[in-house]
């Protein structure tokens, strides 16, 4: 998720706004970036520097500049459209060169827009959706200049902003900075957040409580679809009819290590919380208006995926088990036989690869030396390969031939969460677009099927409400020291995910079978007391778990079921429930994986681990 930072009214903005960039590194980022309207008052100039890289970059390119401006924009990019370079990153900038733009979010029908900007003789200066708003904000400003109108909030820019804002489609924090109104900052927000601050003559923004901690402690949160005109001399919220309206105004009492967390005791359960609206980024824009389905980026031949016969899925550690989840909705909707191979041993076996046979490989980083290497074994091979990854321009994208993106953000706890949840959801998507290329689902079914996606974000919110009663239960099975995850189906892989959540964190012995495999050795090592997580929402083989359950709970197992709310039978059968919303059995790893995230985290908290960074792993694995 990208960082922005403002401030207006202090003669150091320079200073101000690199210092707010480097309270918000936290986030991730792939490039950084300012602007500043520097020079007399009576020539203002816009000053623009960004490099691609870490903020030293920006900083070293910033240091001995004469940059003096009360007035500056700042960005911290996490790169969705156009590769992390130094053309890339924000703030882009109007044909003129008197405006300047920072966005977080996603602006879906950017296409659209850059083709009417083409046609129109505007020459373009880089591959994001970002600098489309610079030049429809400039053209609109120019528009009203000529035609004389006064404007709403007496801000020519406000109004500019505010006419362009109903022409985006998607999810936006925009500030923006022109040098005809050299001491205002204009900001609209939609569905990304923006946070807004006043005191002694200077108003802020940031992207989050983190960038204004260290100047104000009272804020205002501003709301979708407001605006916002900054100036020294406060703040002015409207509506996009430019009707005066007001934020969610609070006061902060927590300081800035707790504010990069907003309030969470550690990373890794914010971003457990922030997984609904990962959700919802990832499926934003998949589905088009003539209602078919699109990857972010595609350099297969027309039809090329119409000719695939076999699908092999690559990744490592987690990202393994969101491939086998996805192996049960490419076989069950595109009719494709799938293996889900280990990357590291992948290409050590001499797989049977050919034109026809479609390679999967998932890496939250796109930088896993091993998937990377499987990848390339693949494409040697003349299989088409397509990335699922996290990170735009990674070496696994730039590779493969067509990508999945899937917008989690930057995630700071090592265990992954949101990540995997994204990848689940990708894979999902690809089986959708994977039918649709094979056309073995009717377009209304693809249509019926990617909206019980979209609908599982409310579900998740109502997953994590169980949050207290999971920790509750965390801290009575805390002192065992073996915990055993079973499940059937779809729900095998979320077992396995369980376990290995359990022992990053809580460095606990933990172990994910299949439950019908239970005769045959891992029921050995049942004891009395000893506990068995079982994700047994509805499918079509639950009774066969069910019985499986009967027979650990029987040798004195403490059981813990996942189970949809309303089952009848499932209370008899285990010790404890947590109950998850009803949905397609495709669909109930995305909602079962979450409690068992928070069973992880809630033990590794009871027995004092190091819950964001576990002893000996990296969150990024660069070496075989």
């Amino acid at each position: 998720m990208c960082g922005i930072i403002g401030c207006t009214g202090r003669d150091d903005a320079v200073d101000v706004v690199l210092h707010g960039l480097a309270t918000l590194e936290y986030r991730g980022y792939d490039s950084a970036g300012l602007a500043l309207v520097s020079g007399p008052q009576a020539a203002p100039e816009l000053r623009v520097v960004k490099r691609a890289g870490k903020l030293a970059s920006l900083q070293q390119a910033v240091e001995g500049q004469a940059l003096p401006g009360r007035s500056g924009i700042g960005h911290t990019r996490w790169a969705t459209h156009g590769a992390p370079t130094d053309r890339n990153a924000h703030p882009h900038v109007s044909g003129d060169g008197r405006l300047a733009v920072v966005h977080n979010g996603i602006i879906e029908n950017h296409e659209a827009l850059r083709s009417e900007l083409v046609a129109a003789g505007v020459e373009l200066a880089s591959e994001t959706d970002t600098e489309l708003v610079a030049h429809l904000v400039a053209a609109e400003r120019d528009a009203l200049a000529g035609d004389g109108q006064a404007a709403t909030t007496g801000s020519a820019l406000a109004e500019a902003l505010r006419r362009t804002v109903r022409r985006l489609e998607g999810q936006y924090a925009l500030a923006v900075l022109d040098v005809h109104e050299p001491e205002t900052i204009v900001a609209a927000r939609y569905g990304a957040p923006l946070i807004l601050g006043h005191d002694d003559d200077v108003s802020w923004l940031a992207s989050d409580i983190a960038g204004l901690i260290a100047h104000t402690r009272d804020v205002e949160v501003l709301l979708d679809r407001q605006l916002a005109v900054l100036t020294p001399g406060g703040i002015a919220v409207t509506d996009l009819d430019g009707e005066p309206t007001e934020g969610l105004r609070y006061k902060v009492d927590w300081d800035v290590d707790a504010a990069e967390k907003q309030g969470y005791p550690h990373f890794m359960l914010k971003e457990i919380y922030e997984q609904p609206q990962a959700l919802t980024d990832t499926l934003l824009g998949r589905l088009g208006e003539d209602g078919l389905l699109s990857l972010d980026e595609q350099r297969l031949a027309e039809g090329e995926l119409r000719r695939i016969d076999k699908v092999y899925v690559v990744a490592c550690g987690t990202s393994y088990h969101a491939g086998m989840v996805g192996r049960y909705a490419i076989e069950h909707w595109a009719r494709l036989g799938v293996e889900v191979e280990i990357a590291s041993e992948f290409r050590y076996r001499d797989p049977i690869l050919n034109p026809h046979t479609l390679v999967v490989a998932i890496s939250q980083s796109g930088e896993t030396t091993d998937t990377i290497a499987a990848a390339a074994h693949a494409r040697d091979q003349r299989a088409p390969v397509l990335a699922i990854t996290n990170v735009v321009g990674s070496t696994l994208a730039r590779q493969s031939d067509g990508v999945l993106y899937t917008r989690a953000g930057p995630e700071i706890g090592v265990a992954a969460t949101k990540t995997f949840l994204t990848q689940v959801v990708a894979t999902a998507v690809l089986a959708l677009f994977l039918a649709q290329e094979r056309r073995t689902l009717l377009p209304e079914e693809i249509g019926d099927a990617f909206a019980r996606l979209e609908a599982l974000g409310p579900l998740l919110e109502q997953v994590l409400a169980h949050d207290d009663r999971i920790a509750e239960l965390a801290h009575h099975l805390s002192g065992a020291d073996y915990f055993m995850f079973i499940a059937r189906h779809a729900g095998l892989p979320i077992a396995l995910e369980g376990a290995l959540k359990l022992k990053e964190i809580s460095y606990l012995h933990a172990e994910g079978f299949p439950a019908g495999e239970m005769k045959h050795g891992p029921i050995a090592l049942i004891d009395d007391g000893g506990p068995v997580i079982a994700v047994a929402t509805r499918s079509h083989v639950r009774a066969k778990l069910l019985s499986n359950l009967a027979e650990v709970r029987a040798r004195g197992a403490v059981v813990v079921a996942l189970a949809t709310e309303g089952d009848p039978e499932i209370h008899a059968a285990a010790d404890h429930v947590i109950g998850l919303p009803d949905v397609h059995e495709l669909l109930a790893p995305i909602l079962a994986v979450v409690p068992l995230q928070l069973l992880a985290y809630h033990v590794a908290v009871a027995l004092g681990r190091d819950v964001d960074q576990p002893r000996n792993l990296a969150k990024t694995v660069t070496v075989e």
